[in-house]
């Protein structure tokens, strides 16, 4: 190449390495780049959308004219790879490693138990890195040795749009708040670093060192020296433009030429991508960063104008710079409430490449819900347009009122004025100017879509004399309800302007605004959508409507808006009413483990192995590894039609040109093989159908090709031709498959006993509640009528009628790592199989039938998954078969990364289910009977789901129900097929319970935590229930651990705090709630084989996969003690000569499914008993070499071993007895939570949780396993909605949609007991299962929300005048979303509450 196509050539580093690409496609991403042409692998595709940071890393640019570096985070699975020219990347390997030393960071996150599964450590690391660097340019004061400028809050911040579907976040935070300078280290959770008695500079010594001048150079000095600049790439080369003014990009938009440049891309951080999905390419890339005048920022007097290719980030920057100084005119005090609210667009790694322009183009082009055309169109913001020669300055009303933009206009800049400019406030004008603005979101930090968002601007004179408000003027703008675009709510302007604020006019004012913010047709809760907008005014406008009402509102104590004759008291009030929108930072928690060190190095809380690796990006995940010589790539082509016969399946024809090699289908599988997906004991599931689909979302063929990129891009564009004609309809609800008696059959020895007589039971009830449906479905949305009948005359007396309805939805797995295989072909007709399975063994069998090849001719390994949760075991099984498949008619590689989309609408996730019940009980709340009727929805194949009437059952039973009958009938329907997901029916078991129990206090007017202790069992009780997995009496800790909880939580005196807060608060509730757990699991019989090699070190193979569970960790550990039963020197220290490897099914076989919890401690059993075996043959040898030698070491008595040719490997399976093979598991938590009653949103104030671990074999690991699960619990009750469509499709299809809980939706304060219940005989020393059962308890918060809900709904009755108490009965779905929280607190609460007002006055 010519010197001078040289200096014009991409060039960037990476972690310090120079990177020169003469050519490469304009539309490959960074992500795409690193993972395929680099060794750097900690660089995590998960979702593909900038929702997950998974693909996070640190993008340093150079300023040669200042000398400084910038650096920022960015999503690299969103930035073009030719947008980084001249610039440096730094990945998590690029911090630090396992070679060169493992950064502090990294240290860090092992040390506090921040990485389990460890899919997304990598880039949670680089976050919290570009967080401290930022923090060390700051002027802020030197920090104490060991610690940063970073705050704690900066370090929450920095991790709040990075996912983690594991840990729980809690102990992420901590490591991230470790580095922060005022952190107080007594805050800090559990950790491997010091104990808790220890003394503060003991602690502060031992946290690995921090020190900020030793950090790595971000941006290397080569790369600074290189003469060429960013927009000197040759243009030609790579159709990557660089204009460098307004003139060069009129010319690029202007050049028509037919064969050539005919779709143009506007580039500046390509973030839209993330929610518009892309597949056809363009001609030509235009970079606009370069543009002096669309990058600028201009403070005017009158105003702020900033450029249209102005990241949102630098434009907060902008905003906050404006207004540093302590007394903030009130143009400022605009300026600085619009930066807040834009810190909650999306996260910060997408604000810092995303442009204030991109973001106001797709809300005009493409009615994206934006936030920053509701802020700005608030406070009468202009733009200026460019459309070829021609400019225009229009209001922001004017350019979302247009048609969309074409592709030869653009948008120049972006115009804020400064309304301190306007009219100077002095000390005779006391016209005060009042702004707010206001979001409604799942997420309260941000990285979620709004349901609605406002923004209010308002000037308003008080009165000196009446202590009223005069609305001079305002300008109230809504937007992202559900329409076009952002909107000013002209009739209710008008109607206030000139207007003294009273009752009467505020509610003439919400009339108006309901009737003017009206969703379209189609969006999702728009009546809860008009009542947010509703309730934001209220909120606006209320605390000036009468300042001497001394009631507390529920969002201002009186005191706080006394006074109103100052503009600048006023807009401080404003603020501090508006502080309760600023959601708090996590309070310090309290972990309190229970362990013993008697079985040294078994219950020892060491960090989880691998955690490291993990946080440096080094550990190997099935995608990570190395793509082999001619790999190709599949991607699945699914059906969107339930029971529709396939005609053909086409190709775009650009596709097939397009790296495509080949369609595999049913009709590629070999003469002697099967079509077979996957296989359970139960049964099977085609891996492709064959003319006929089961259901949508069916695979129907898999598309091949040479890269993932043109395999995804050619399913998505292919065309299938259905014919539906001469079909019979689909079954799509539970009630239909009964109707056509379409069922599974459930194994008789599986299916669980009745207990009692529930006719006797039902005799004796005082009351019944007869036929009350309980709804569990995605599709089942009719109303069920619930009859109360009182008892007392013979059945004959019915004491109401009421509507109840309660919802369950299905829920998602959400692992990080999507579903992932590689096959490759060997010698001999055999194939190699690396996946992402929780049941290698399964994978093994069914590759084999399938391929119709004898199973020794398949090897299987997986090393570890990305996260499983069920969702790794019979759903993986496909995605390796599909692979093998492929690669066993294409003769060479091929392997398989599902994108996000397709995953979800594969994946099944939980059983929906459909439950009536009848239940009798006496006046005290005690249960005689219950009778049940449950219908569970399994979908087109049987996978697991002939174990949910065991399931439900097994949890369902924690209450003594007296007598307890069931029909439990597994339907078969044409919905994607259900598979186990963690508690598989037990979450939903546990939930049935506490709904009945919450229906029988609402009935009797009864304390809901009453009820549950009258109905914990007795042991006597639990036997009968239970019958062998009851244990012995001293196993039954709950009623221990139910009083215990009670005077740990302070239960009883913080329930009489929530009272007297909702005495006094009116518009937002609390509730407290107290729940128990009862769940049953199961060990199973579990491979293991220990060989110990020639230097002493021990190498471990067992049947269970590590999950992010800690499987290995606790193996480890085992292998450990066990060995060192020989009692050589040295064998205190065999921990770190222990190495688990990867699960290989030819090396150890029966390795069944890792999963129910019992896993691990089945794998440390076997592992054991190979130890045994093994001490058992090194000990004559030990004791003829003592007699000869004295004491001898370790790695002495191993080399004599293989010299004198002992056996030095030993492989058992170990096989529970039937005392050992089912117990029971014990837990109870205390959730306050606190309600929002004009938005919904439901605050998780503070969780306390007591969990009965046995003796853990590592608290370290099940303390992660508890609070893990019951995040994602909240994620099940409170959070994620997992839809279909008509046809069954799945239609939550990616982050956008999908919200798993984050780091500002977990409790506030989390405090969890690990309870050592002391030696239980029949354990594996003494443990108990940790990975599902603590998931159940997150009802408790489900449970505290209807609490806060139940006040809500008496208080709503009270401003009614009614005395009626069947507002305690009601339905709170699950999930309880923000929509439904608010409907059930009244969608017109507001209203009523104004006409109560205006009544009483």
């Amino acid at each position: 190449m010519a010197e001078e196509d040289k200096k014009r050539s991409l060039v960037f580093a990476v972690n310090g390495e120079r990177f020169e690409l003469p050519s490469v496609d304009p539309s490959i991403t960074l992500l795409e780049f690193l993972r395929t042409q680099t060794r750097f692998k900690s660089v995590k595709l998960s979702c593909g959308e900038g929702g997950c940071g998974a693909c996070v890393v640190l993008l340093s640019k150079y300023d040669p004219v200042h000398d400084k570096v910038e650096d920022y985070n960015v999503s690299s699975c969103l930035t073009l790879l030719c947008s980084i020219n001249g610039c440096s990347i730094t990945t998590s390997e690029g911090l630090g490693n396992s070679k060169s030393g493992f950064h502090p960071i990294h240290q860090r996150f092992t040390g506090f138990h921040a990485s389990q599964c460890g899919f997304c450590t990598p880039g949670m690391c680089v976050s919290l890195f570009s967080t401290l660097v930022n923090a060390e340019k700051t002027n802020r004061s030197d920090p104490p040795t060991g610690f940063s400028k970073m705050t704690v809050s900066e370090a929450e911040k920095a991790i709040a749009g990075n996912l983690c579907r594991c840990t729980g976040y809690r102990p992420i935070a901590d490591a991230c708040k470790s580095f922060a300078a005022d952190v107080d280290i007594e805050d800090l959770g559990f950790n491997s670093f010091w104990s808790k008695e220890e003394n503060k500079e003991i602690k502060l010594n031992r946290l690995p060192l921090y020190n900020p001048s030793n950090e790595i150079c971000t941006f290397p000095e080569f790369l600074k020296k290189e003469k060429s600049s960013a927009m000197s790439l040759d243009s030609e080369r790579y159709n990557w433009y660089f204009p460098g003014n307004i003139e060069e990009l009129q010319n690029l938009l202007n050049v028509h030429d037919s064969n050539k440049w005919t779709k143009k891309k506007l580039v500046v951080g390509n973030t839209g991508t993330g929610y518009y999905k892309e597949i056809e390419s363009y001609d030509r890339y235009i970079d606009l960063k370069y543009i002096p005048e669309l990058s600028m920022i201009r403070m005017h007097e009158t105003g702020i104008e900033i450029g249209a290719a102005v990241t949102i980030s630098k434009a907060i920057e902008a905003l906050k710079e404006e207004n540093q100084r302590d007394f903030l005119t009130r143009g400022e005090n605009v300026l600085r409430k619009i930066s807040n609210h834009m810190e909650k667009i999306a996260s910060g790694f997408i604000r810092n490449t995303a442009s204030v322009g991109g973001n106001l183009v797709m809300a005009q082009r493409k009615h994206f819900p934006s936030d920053l055309a509701t802020l700005l169109l608030a406070v009468d913001s202009t733009v200026e347009i460019m459309s070829g020669p021609e400019r225009e300055k229009i209001t922001l009303e004017e350019f979302l009122e247009r048609p969309p933009l074409d592709i030869h206009s653009v948008l120049v800049s972006i115009y804020i004025p400064n309304w301190s400019s306007n009219r100077k406030p002095s000390q005779q004008d006391n016209t005060m100017l009042l702004f707010e603005s206001y979001r409604a979101a799942p997420r309260p930090l941000g990285n979620a879509l709004p349901y609605l968002n406002a923004a209010f601007l308002a000037e308003v004179t008080p009165s000196n004399t009446s202590g009223r408000i005069l609305v001079n003027h305002c300008r109230l703008a809504f937007g992202a309800y559900g329409t076009r675009h952002a909107i000013r709510a002209t009739r209710v302007e008008q109607f206030l302007s000139g207007k003294t604020l009273n009752d009467e006019v505020l509610y003439k004012a919400v009339k108006l605004v309901r009737d003017s913010v009206v969703p379209e047709d189609g969006t999702v809760s728009p009546a809860c959508r008009s009542s947010l907008a509703v309730g934001y005014l209220f909120e606006f406008f209320s605390p000036f409507i009468d300042t001497r009402d001394k009631a507390i509102d529920g969002f201002l104590d009186e005191s706080k808006h006394t006074s109103l004759a100052s503009p600048f008291k006023s807009a401080e009030n404003q603020d501090q009413f508006h502080l309760n929108n600023i959601p708090a930072l996590l309070s310090s928690a309290k972990q309190d483990i229970e362990f013993s060190r008697e079985n040294y190095p078994v219950g020892e809380p060491i960090s989880k192995s691998g955690a490291s690796l993990q946080a440096s990006g080094e550990a190997i995940y099935v995608d990570d590894i190395p793509s082999p010589t001619n790999c190709l790539h599949g991607a699945f082509i699914y059906s969107t039609k339930p029971l529709a016969r396939v005609n053909s399946i086409s190709l775009e024809p650009k596709q097939q040109q397009d790296g495509v090699v080949g369609v595999i289908s049913s009709r590629d599988i070999p003469e002697a093989g099967e079509n077979l997906g996957s296989r359970s004991a139960f049964g099977g599931e085609l891996l492709f159908a064959n003319d006929l689909t089961d259901s949508a979302g069916q695979r129907i063929a898999l598309v091949v090709a040479d890269s993932q990129k043109h395999a995804n891009i050619a399913a998505k564009l292919a065309v299938v031709d259905y014919g539906l004609e001469d079909q019979e309809p689909p079954i799509l609800s539970v009630e239909e498959a009964v109707r056509r008696s379409s069922f599974y059959e459930v194994p008789p020895y599986l299916y669980p006993k009745q207990v009692g007589d529930v006719s006797k039971g039902m005799a004796e009830a005082d009351h019944k509640i007869i036929s009350a449906k309980v709804i569990s479905t995605l599709i089942f949305h009719y109303l069920n009528v619930c009859v109360y009948i009182m008892d007392h005359l013979g059945w004959t007396l019915m004491s109401s009628f009421c509507y109840v309805q309660f919802k369950l939805d299905s829920q998602y797995y959400f692992y990080m790592e999507t579903q992932t295989a590689l096959a490759v072909p060997d010698e001999d007709n055999c194939m190699v199989v690396y996946s992402s399975s929780q049941c290698p063994e399964f994978a093994h069998s069914v590759i084999a039938k399938c391929l119709g090849i004898p199973e020794h001719n398949v090897r299987v390994i997986t090393k570890r998954v990305g996260g499983g949760f069920g969702g790794k075991a019979i759903k993986s099984i496909p995605v390796a078969t599909a692979c093998a498949l492929a690669a066993h008619k294409l003769n060479r590689p091929v392997r398989m990364y599902l994108d996000r989309k397709t995953d979800m609408i594969m994946a099944g996730g939980r059983h929906p289910m459909r439950i009536t019940y009848n239940v009798g009980f006496k006046s005290d709340g005690k249960i005689t009977a219950l009778e049940l009727e449950i219908l569970v929805d399994a979908g087109m194949s049987v996978d697991l789901s002939a174990l949910m009437p065991e399931t439900i059952l097994a949890t369902l039973k924690k209450y003594d129900f007296g007598a307890l009958s069931f029909e439990i009938k597994v339907c078969k329907t044409s919905n994607p097929s259900r598979s186990a997901m963690r508690a598989p029916g037990e979450v939903q078991g546990s939930y049935i319970a506490e709904a009945v129990i919450e229906h029988i206090a609402s009935f009797l007017s009864l304390e809901v935590d009453s009820v549950r202790s009258r109905n914990l069992h007795t042991y006597d009780s639990l036997r009968l229930f239970f019958e062998q997995s009851a244990g012995e009496v001293q196993e039954y800790t709950l009623p221990s651990i139910w009083d215990n909880l009670a005077i740990s939580s302070s239960f009883n005196q913080r329930t009489q705090t929530v009272k007297e807060f909702n005495r006094s608060s009116r518009w937002r509730k609390r509730g407290i709630s107290r729940v128990p757990i009862m769940y049953k699991v199961a060990m199973r019989p579990t491979p293991g084989k220990v060989s110990i090699l020639r230097d002493g070190s021990v190498a471990v193979e067992v049947g269970g996969i590590e999950l992010g569970q800690g499987l290995w960790t606790k193996v480890k550990q085992m292998a450990a003690f066990a060995l060192a039963s020989i009692h050589c020197e040295g064998t205190e220290n065999l921990l770190d000569k222990v190495r688990v490897i990867q699960g290989d099914t030819l090396s150890v076989i029966q390795g069944g499914f890792t999963a129910g919890s019992t896993t691990s401690e089945a794998s440390c059993a076997a592992v054991k008993l190979c130890c045994d075996i093994l001490v058992e043959r090194l000990t004559p040898l030990k004791e003829r070499l003592e007699q000869q030698m004295g004491p001898i070491k370790w790695e002495m008595l191993v080399f004599q071993g293989h010299t004198q040719a002992v056996n030095m490997a030993a492989s058992t399976l170990y096989v529970p007895d039937l005392p050992s093979m089912r117990y029971l598991n014990y837990g109870a938590a205390v959730s306050e939570v606190e309600v929002n009653l004009l938005t919904g949103e439901t605050t998780i104030l503070q969780v306390d949780m007591i969990y009965d671990c046995g003796q853990s074999l590592n608290p370290a690991v099940d303390l992660g396993q508890i609070e893990g699960a019951f995040v994602q619990g909240i994620g099940f009750f409170m959070l994620e909605e997992y839809l279909l469509n008509s046809d069954g499709l799945v239609i939550s299809e990616g982050t956008w949609t999908y919200k798993i809980p984050s780091l500002d939706t977990i409790p506030k304060q989390f405090n969890v007991k690990i309870m050592n219940s002391g030696h239980h005989k029949n354990r594996v020393l003494s443990s108990k299962a940790s990975g599902e059962p603590p998931l159940l308890l997150a009802v408790s918060v489900h449970s505290a929300a209807r609490d806060a809900i139940k006040e809500a709904r008496a208080q709503l009755l009270s401003w009614s005048g009614s005395v009626d108490k069947s507002s305690s009965i009601f339905n709170l779905d699950v999930p309880a979303t923000m929509p439904v929280v608010k409907e059930l607190c009244g969608l017109d609460n507001v209203e009523c509450y104004l006409e109560w007002s205006l009544g009483k006055k």
